[in-house]
C-alpha cells in the first residue's frame, strides 16, 4: 500500500487531471469560441453578418443598412464549410487535437489514481507516466489554442461561414472577430496540467531527498566498520 503523503499527493494531482477532462469537454461542446461582425457591401446596402459559433455549431445574423435585423439562423460548421476548404481542413485539426488533449488528460487521470492507491513496479506506471500524459495534453492544448485562430484569421473561416448564411454578398468590407469563454477557457486547462506536474514533482523530489538520506549513513560510516 501506498504512503498517506503518496496517496494525498496523487489524489490531488487526480483531481487536476479530473478537472481538466471535464474543462476539455466543455471546451468541445459549447459553440461559444468567437463572435464575429463580418461587413459586406451588397446591391444597394451594406450588410453586416454576425456570427458566433465553436468548433461544430453557430448562430449567424444578417443586419442591413441601420441595423434593420433580417434573419437569425442555426447552422453546422462542416456543412457550412466546403469539403475542399482550407477552413475546413483546420477545424477538423482543432478537433482531433483536442480529442487526443482529452485522451491524454483520461490517461493521465488513470495513472494518477492508480498512484494514489497502489505501487506500481513499471516504472512508466510512476510520476514518469504522469509526466508524460500531463505534458503531451498541455502541448495538445497550446497546438489547438493555436490552430482556431490561424483558422479564424488566416484562412476567414468567418468570411466563409457568412456566405453559408446570406447570399448575394458581394465585396468584403471588413471583418471584427472577439474570442468568447469557449476558447479563452484552454488557459485553465494549461494551468491544471502544471498543477498535476507540480504537485508530482514535489512528491518526486522528496521522495529522492529520502532516498539520499538513508544512504548517507552508510557512505559516512568509518571503513573499517564497513570492512566488518
Amino acid at each position: 500500500m501506498p504512503s498517506r503523503k503518496k496517496t494525498s499527493m496523487f489524489a490531488s494531482a487526480f483531481c487536476t487531471c479530473v478537472s481538466s477532462f471535464v474543462v476539455i469537454c466543455v471546451v468541445l461542446a459549447t459553440p461559444r469560441w468567437v463572435s464575429s461582425e463580418v461587413r459586406f457591401s451588397r446591391t444597394g446596402s451594406n450588410v453586416t453578418i454576425s456570427l458566433t459559433y465553436g468548433l461544430f455549431s453557430g448562430t449567424c445574423e444578417q443586419f442591413v443598412d441601420a441595423g434593420l435585423q433580417v434573419s437569425k439562423t442555426t447552422f453546422q460548421v462542416a456543412e457550412a464549410l466546403g469539403s475542399s476548404s482550407s477552413s475546413r481542413s483546420l477545424n477538423v485539426a482543432t478537433i482531433v487535437v483536442l480529442v487526443l488533449a482529452l485522451l491524454s488528460s483520461l490517461l493521465s487521470s488513470a495513472f494518477t489514481c492508480t498512484n494514489a492507491v497502489s505501487n506500481p513496479y513499471q516504472t512508466f506506471l510512476g510520476p514518469v507516466g504522469v509526466y508524460t500524459w500531463n505534458c503531451l495534453c498541455g502541448i495538445l492544448t497550446l497546438i489547438a489554442m493555436i490552430l482556431f485562430p490561424v483558422n479564424v484569421e488566416g484562412s476567414r473561416m468567418s468570411e466563409e461561414l457568412a456566405h453559408g448564411c446570406s447570399s448575394s454578398l458581394q465585396t468584403h468590407l471588413g471583418s471584427k472577430h472577439s474570442y468568447g469563454y469557449s476558447y479563452w477557457i484552454m488557459l485553465l486547462i494549461l494551468v491544471l496540467n502544471v498543477a498535476s506536474l507540480i504537485v508530482i514533482y514535489f512528491y518526486d523530489h522528496a521522495r529522492y531527498s529520502k532516498k539520499k538520506e538513508q544512504e548517507r549513513p552508510i557512505e559516512n560510516a568509518p571503513k573499517d566498520v564497513i570492512l566488518f
